[in-house]
């Protein structure tokens, strides 16, 4: 199952439900944020998977606390915990984007027309979903480290480099690509720099 498919999925509608509520958007400034910022986490999460280092960092990651059981009951995780939920989500950001987070943020609040200050929770909100998912999806597939990269690029849609992720791939080109060229990772390295 790629990412699409959660965004349309009851999952993913509960995911927009409950961030326009507690965000205070309406329910189409919440999805097209949820369908941007998602992709945007994954691509970072590739761009970090891609050397055994980061690899092994993220499998770590997943396998103490980011098993895909936080999927189980999520919306009622969303409602009552989102404070738990974006500090987790925080250090996970940390971890994606380091100091360019801000940068990440505006690049998605330009793109979506969403105010600035309601990106950074949803961010948070949305990063720990995101790693839970990977979570399941790695324990489903049996994945170790070293697979992680092709685990997330078919989350995302298939090779970064493929013009038929469609909806997605082009919502976080959008995003990222910031020359044009129709690839993100290139914009991603030029973004995070070299690897911390």
């Amino acid at each position: 199952m790629d990412i699409s498919e959660l965004l349309n999925s009851s999952i993913g509608q509960s995911i927009v439900q409950n961030v326009a509520g507690k965000l205070g958007m309406n329910p189409n400034e919440a999805s097209s944020a949820v369908k941007t910022a998602i992709p945007t986490i994954l691509a970072g999460m590739t761009r970090n998977a891609q050397s055994k280092e980061g690899a092994e960092s993220l499998n770590r990651a997943i396998e103490s606390k980011h098993d895909g059981s936080l999927l189980e009951d999520l919306s009622g995780m969303l409602q009552g915990h989102t404070q738990e939920l974006q500090k987790d989500g925080d250090g996970i950001l940390g971890h994606i984007f380091g100091n360019k987070r801000s940068v990440v943020e505006q690049n998605i609040s330009q793109k979506t027309g969403v105010s600035n200050d309601k990106i950074g929770p949803l961010l948070s909100t949305l990063a720990p979903i995101v790693m839970a998912y990977l979570g399941k999806e790695k324990k489903q597939s049996n994945a170790g480290a070293g697979d992680l990269n092709s685990l997330l690029s078919g989350l995302i849609g298939g090779s970064q480099n493929s013009k038929s992720g469609g909806g997605i791939m082009n919502m976080i080109t959008g995003v990222l690509d910031k020359d044009g060229d129709g690839d993100v990772m290139d914009d991603l390295v030029n973004m995070f720099g070299k690897k911390r």
